[in-house]
């Protein structure tokens, strides 16, 4: 009777990780300047959100910068974004990549980068290196143009 008692605690779910990609590689855009990720932001980007709502997104990378996909991590309000680390990450080590570009955008379209901006930036950089998941870049997107932290200097060493 003891041992039908115990049979909940022993009850656990298992976890099956897996990883496929449909497009082939001869196929996937390479990104080798901020130039192309932001041409592939903004063809992604729902453009009735770039002017309203401030939202988050990845690039992932492949190991040779090839564009695996792009992933919508966060939506915000009108001035702030909550970004979790650990949904970047999550998402990265699921799409099997090497690297991600970071891209957030401004409503306001000021292109210069927040200190909150700034802290996150440097707080991913740091995570992705414990987890051999390069943070490449920052971008902060607009309708008008962008801002590339590499461009500008301001990735964290």
């Amino acid at each position: 009777m003891e041992q039908h008692n115990l049979l909940p605690l022993l009850t656990v779910n298992e976890i099956e990780i897996s990883y496929r990609n449909k497009i082939p590689y001869q196929e996937r855009i390479p990104v080798t300047h901020s130039a192309t990720a932001y041409r592939i932001l903004r063809a992604t980007w729902d453009e009735t959100k770039l002017e309203l709502l401030e939202q988050f997104k990845i690039l992932l990378l492949d190991r040779q910068n090839h564009c695996l996909a792009i992933s919508d991590i966060a939506t915000g309000g009108m001035a702030a974004c909550i970004v979790d680390p650990k949904v970047v990450f999550v998402t990265a080590l699921k799409a099997n990549a090497a690297g991600i570009i970071l891209a957030h955008n401004h409503p306001s379209a000021n292109l210069q980068p927040s200190p909150q901006d700034l802290a996150l930036t440097r707080k991913l950089f740091l995570s992705g290196k414990l987890l051999d998941i390069a943070v490449l870049d920052h971008l902060i997107v607009t309708d008008r143009g962008y801002y590339s932290f590499v461009d500008e200097g301001c990735m964290p060493c």
